[in-house]
C-alpha cells in the first residue's frame, strides 16, 4: 500500500467566468483523494442528446494553465455506466495557451435520449504535466520482445 504524502505543489490557475456560468460552481474535487475536479454544464436550457446524437457542451469558464501543464477533460464514470453518455476525443486537451471557453463535446452512445440540465456534471477535468521532446531521427531502433507487433499482440496467445 502507498504511503505517498499529499502532492506539496498547490498550483493556482486562473479563472474567468463568463456571464452565462453566473451562479455555478467552480470545479472541485469531491473528496480530498479524487484525482478530478467536476465540470458543470452552462447551459441556459436543456441540451437534449438523442441517441447517437453529439453536442458541445459549454462549461462558462476561461482559464490559463501554468506553463507546463494541460488540463485533460475525462468522461465521468456514472454517466457511461447509467447513460451511455462518452466524451468522444477522450481525454480532451486543453493546452497551456488556450484562452477560449471550456466546452465538453458530450456523446450519446446509449438507447434513450438524454437530457443535459443546468449545472449537471457532465466530465472530470485533470491537471497534468506535460514533457516537451525533440525528436533524434536515426536509421535503426533497438530490438524488443514485441517488435512491431501490435493492435493486441501482446495476447495473441489468448483464446
Amino acid at each position: 500500500m502507498s504511503t505517498r504524502p499529499p502532492s506539496s505543489t498547490n498550483l493556482t490557475v486562473r479563472v474567468v467566468r463568463l456571464p452565462h456560468s453566473n451562479g455555478l460552481p467552480l470545479p472541485s474535487y469531491a473528496t480530498a483523494g479524487a484525482a478530478g475536479m467536476d465540470l458543470v454544464a452552462a447551459v441556459s436550457a436543456p441540451v437534449t442528446l438523442p441517441s447517437g446524437g453529439r453536442a458541445l457542451v459549454p462549461t462558462g469558464l476561461c482559464i490559463a494553465l501554468p506553463p507546463g501543464y494541460e488540463l485533460q477533460i475525462r468522461p465521468r464514470s456514472g454517466l457511461a455506466l447509467k447513460h451511455g453518455i462518452l466524451l468522444p476525443n477522450s481525454p480532451g486537451t486543453i493546452d497551456e495557451d488556450y484562452r477560449g471557453e471550456v466546452g465538453v463535446i458530450m456523446l450519446n452512445a446509449g438507447q434513450e435520449p438524454f437530457i443535459v440540465e443546468r449545472g449537471a456534471r457532465i466530465a472530470q477535468a485533470v491537471i497534468a504535466p506535460v514533457e516537451k521532446i525533440s525528436w533524434q531521427e536515426c536509421t535503426t531502433l533497438d530490438e524488443t520482445e514485441r517488435g512491431s507487433g501490435g493492435f493486441g499482440s501482446t495476447g495473441s496467445g489468448l483464446p
